[in-house]
């Protein structure tokens, strides 16, 4: 088999094929070094362009007319450096350019003119207004940096990355916001090993904000003790669905609740070669195979999303799909599955992991990540979790 990138294709493909088309789920075109190093290119660009200004501007200043004036580039460079650089090199490049036009004006004997003048103190007022963004940048800067690592503690409190390795099995979760930048919201995963053997949960609560997190935080909650006791996979799954009708009348009804949860259960029992599953209208898993071969995991009886059992009563049914070793179980959120293209076409990830295979399940999720983040052009709809459970 030949190798590409952090994957290799099942059955390789031979010298002289056509490249496949991208759009028909072929694999990207690797390309993050390039990307890096084009990134790097523009900041050093960037930073050395008050340096630029205050050149081309004396240059400007000096050989032409009295009547022309430099004043917007001898402006434009310490605006320039308050978002880039530090205060104090800020405040030097605010001092150099006042020292630049000062200097140019003794040499053309006119700094006592009233244009010259005005000229000087345009370019000192803009310095000091940069020194001042600058102050301001910083500590906005400083606030973000506070509040992204207190996201930081929240994600990792609410959802812990899990071991590489769970009772026997290969595991990696991934979380991906839908916005650059941002963290939790309300998708949700948890793994768990228990006597019972390996049990996870992968889901999706209505709604967004901090109803939709505090949402999150009883589902797992409320998983992580249920996995424990709960002798089957069902069971687990009504407790779920108690904890969330317990939640939602606490604080009044679903108006003030975010109770509606779709939500995947799987149970991996310890040397068995099955997976039993319970799913709560969500998004079907994938099992990925050792040859490339994709097989929806689609149960005969879905049931209704947790938190609805007020609408009617459809008894949980776990059932059981056969899992190989080498296998890969993949369990997601519909912000896998939903995301679009620029012609509105949703990503179908059983297409396009199709005749692929994945040294780990961390480098398939990373895959995945970075795929559908160029599929949908970087302007993801919602968020996704996911989880890739490979079986020894």
């Amino acid at each position: 088999m030949e190798e590409e990138g952090p994957y290799v294709r099942a059955g390789g493909r031979l010298p002289g094929d056509p490249t496949p088309d991208p759009g028909l789920g072929a694999d990207p075109a690797p390309h993050p070094e390039g990307e890096g190093r084009r990134i790097l290119y523009a900041r050093a660009v960037v930073r050395r362009l008050p340096a630029l200004l205050l050149i081309v501007g004396a240059f400007y200043d000096y050989l032409t007319p009295q009547d022309f004036t430099a004043a917007p580039f001898f402006t434009a460079a310490p605006l320039v450096a308050a978002p880039l650089y530090s205060r104090r090199g800020t405040v030097l490049t605010g001092l150099v350019s006042v020292a630049v036009v000062l200097v140019i004006h003794l040499k053309l004997g006119i700094v006592l003119h009233t244009d010259a003048i005005t000229e000087a103190a345009t370019v000192a007022t803009v310095a000091v207004l940069a020194v001042l963004i600058n102050v301001l940048v910083r500590r906005s800067s400083e606030q973000l940096a506070s509040v992204r690592e207190i996201a930081e503690a929240a994600q990792r409190a609410v959802l812990p990355e899990p071991a590489e390795r769970i009772g026997g099995f290969e595991i990696a979760a991934r979380y991906e916001a839908a916005q650059e930048g941002a963290f939790i919201g309300g998708d949700l995963y948890a793994v768990q090993d228990t006597p019972h053997g390996v049990r996870l949960v992968v889901g999706d609560v209505r709604g967004k904000g901090m109803g939709a997190v505090a949402a999150v935080a009883v589902v797992i909650g409320a998983f992580r003790e249920a996995a424990e006791q709960e002798a089957t996979l069902e069971a687990v799954a009504q407790r779920l669905e108690r904890a969330l009708a317990r939640e939602g009348t606490r604080r009044d009804g679903l108006d003030a609740f975010e109770g509606f949860t779709t939500a995947v259960l799987a149970e991996l029992p310890h040397g068995d070669g099955v997976v039993r599953i319970v799913d709560r209208g969500h998004p079907p898993p994938l099992l990925l195979h050792e040859d490339g071969t994709v097989r929806t995991l689609q149960v005969k009886e879905p049931a209704l999303p947790l938190g609805m059992g007020e609408l009617g009563v459809w008894p949980d049914r776990a059932e059981e799909f056969a899992f190989p070793g080498g296998a890969t179980l993949l369990v997601y959120t519909d912000g896998l599955s939903e995301a679009r293209d620029s012609h509105g076409v949703f990503y179908d990830p059983g297409e396009r992991l199709a005749g692929r295979t994945f040294r780990t399940p961390g480098a398939l999720l990373g895959i995945l990540a970075k795929e559908v983040r160029r599929y949908s052009g970087g302007g993801m709809s919602d968020d996704m979790a996911m989880i890739a459970v490979r079986h020894p």
